[in-house]
């Protein structure tokens, strides 16, 4: 079976890190993708009235996605990818694992960040996937190395 590399990036810094290790790994690639993507207002985390502050306030907000076609019956190892926002994942990510059918895959996190480790990734984004899933902490891919990816 083959793996996907699944990634969420607003600035590119994510989907660098996405690429690499998508290489890394031999996988297939998908791009989340919001229906409305997000602007530099948007993402202001200093502006308690931006579109970012506004999703990451009510851990119920599920920023819609571009759905698109996506056989994850061919896969057994999801990676996802995302970065960190107010110490956790983007709600846009639970929109993702909501969308399609990871039942009984194993998902592993990966995420970039300014500075924040995982945090409350794993626990934000357990409650959008079955129990069936294996879902663990990877790596901040901030700065890595070829060998660091393929041991993701």
């Amino acid at each position: 079976m083959k793996s996907l590399v699944a990634y969420f990036s607003a600035s590119g810094v994510t989907k660098k890190a996405a690429l690499d290790l998508a290489k890394a790994k031999d996988a297939d690639l998908f791009e989340i993708e919001p229906v409305k993507k997000y602007t530099s207002e948007d993402l202001d985390w200093t502006n308690k009235s931006s579109r970012s502050s506004i999703e990451m306030n009510d851990k119920s907000s599920r920023p819609e996605i571009i759905r698109k076609d996506l056989d994850v019956d061919l896969y057994d190892t999801i990676y996802v990818g995302f970065p960190i926002w107010w110490y956790t994942a983007p709600t846009i990510i639970n929109t993702f694992l909501e969308t399609y059918n990871f039942k009984n895959k194993k998902i592993v996190l990966f995420a970039t960040s300014g500075g924040s480790r995982f945090c409350d990734s794993l626990k934000d984004l357990k409650v959008s996937v079955d129990s069936s899933n294996e879902i663990v902490e990877g790596k901040i891919l901030n700065y890595y190395s070829t060998i660091e990816l393929k041991n993701l």
